[in-house]
């Protein structure tokens, strides 16, 4: 019985998602008409991805919301395919994606890195499934794919296969480095798939850079649709806790112990505290960083749309508002000594996937926490210019070399406190 019981549970995961999926779906539906989102569809797979491209300015809502929809979808068949049991993890991935597929993964360029995480696997003789959560991070390098593709500077016959053959390169080494970085920042970037994709993005684009190839800059950002994606996003919101509240087995105030952990990874709140107090968590979340970009006065779009998701997601694996405040708090204090406001669009995304150093402020305490995100908003700004915008998880990079460099400052302190 009680067997039966978990495995309704993470069917119940799985149910979630594709509840998710389909709405996201059905919602751009309503955004454009058939010929209108398949003309936007077209359009997303056919540019180049680098970051920022809002593919709300560039195929239209309705083809975004639509190509994330579906591409959230088929990653999740391809998950049960494999009889993948969905925990915390899996939720951070999908969730992730689906708000990447606003700005820099569509359903052309994330297949080639998976491919590249399959041939590892084969290579390895292992399985793929064991891999398969590096192929959804992994996804980060999708850029790389068609920025060589649709390059302007390359005659097709060479730039596609070239593309393909990049984007399948960068998925087969990514596995074998991904461990190895984790022990730089010690579990406290959670964006630890982010951090690899930037290493190897920035070796990549450094050659690429030698033979006078140079990734095009890009920057498309939309504004004007903060009410009508409020509404949107807040149902969603409240519909996870609402169903959290719903199917929840043990008492609600039992809730607060999913504050007592530091977050620092792995800590995967499915199996730590069950599905309905993670899917409470990640509405919270949602809402507090959608209350964020509309307190600063900024815009909610595809890239702070990916952001929110993001974070979302990771709240089912490492981040509560407890631990994700002190980081808002930290790029806030920043935009009032630095050069920069607070709602400017790269700050507005360093804020929302800065929290990848949530942990922190779990491990330290929340001054630490104000302290790493007042230190990652300087970083964030100028590291994207190594990869040339192909890593879309820029902010995960940044987070890498400020928790690498941070803690040994704060054991060091920790130990006087001591």
């Amino acid at each position: 019985m009680e067997k039966q019981k978990k495995q309704f549970k993470l069917n119940m995961t799985y149910y979630v998602l594709i509840t998710f999926s389909i709405i996201q779906i059905i919602f751009g539906l309503t955004q454009d008409s058939p010929r209108g989102i398949i003309l936007g569809l077209q359009s997303i797979l056919s540019n180049p991805d680098t970051l920022v491209s809002d593919y709300f300015g560039i195929g239209g809502i309705g083809a975004s919301f639509v190509n994330s929809g579906l591409l959230t979808l088929i990653f999740l068949f391809i998950l049960y395919r494999m009889k993948h049991r969905a925990h915390g993890v899996t939720i951070a991935g999908i969730l992730t994606i689906s708000g990447f597929a606003f700005f820099g993964k569509n359903l052309l360029n994330v297949w080639f890195v998976v491919f590249g995480v399959y041939l590892y696997s084969r290579y390895q003789k292992d399985k793929f499934s064991k891999y398969v959560v590096v192929a959804l991070f992994g996804t980060a390098l999708a850029p790389v794919a068609t920025e060589i593709m649709f390059s302007t500077l390359l005659p097709y016959h060479i730039s596609i296969p070239l593309g393909i053959f990049s984007g399948i390169l960068m998925g087969f080494i990514l596995p074998a480095l991904a461990t190895s970085m984790l022990n730089f920042h010690q579990g406290f970037n959670l964006y630890n798939i982010g951090f690899t994709s930037g290493l190897v993005g920035t070796v990549y684009v450094s050659i690429l850079r030698s033979y006078g190839f140079v990734p095009e800059p890009r920057f498309i950002w939309t504004t004007g649709n903060n009410l009508k994606f409020s509404i949107f996003l807040s149902v969603i919101f409240i519909g996870f806790i609402l169903f959290g509240i719903y199917t929840r087995d043990r008492k609600l105030s039992e809730f607060k112990n999913i504050f007592k952990y530091s977050g620092r990874l792995i800590t995967d709140y499915v199996k730590l505290e069950g599905l309905p107090f993670t899917l409470i968590n990640m509405g919270l979340a949602g809402l507090l960083s959608l209350a964020y970009i509309l307190i600063i006065g900024g815009d909610l779009n595809g890239p702070t749309i990916g952001g929110i998701y993001t974070i979302v997601g990771f709240s089912a694996f490492g981040k509560t508002p407890k631990t994700i405040i002190p980081i808002f708090i930290g790029v806030l204090i920043g935009s009032l000594t630095k050069t920069w406001g607070i709602n400017d669009p790269a700050i507005q995304l360093a804020a929302l996937f800065g929290t990848a150093l949530a942990p922190i402020a779990g491990e330290f305490g929340w001054m630490y926490g104000i302290l790493a995100a007042f230190v990652h908003s300087s970083v964030v700004l100028n590291v994207g210019f190594l990869h040339g915008g192909m890593n879309l998880y820029n902010n995960g990079f940044a987070a890498g070399i400020v928790a690498g460099f941070l803690l040994p400052i704060f054991e060091a302190f920790r130990k006087d406190e001591d």
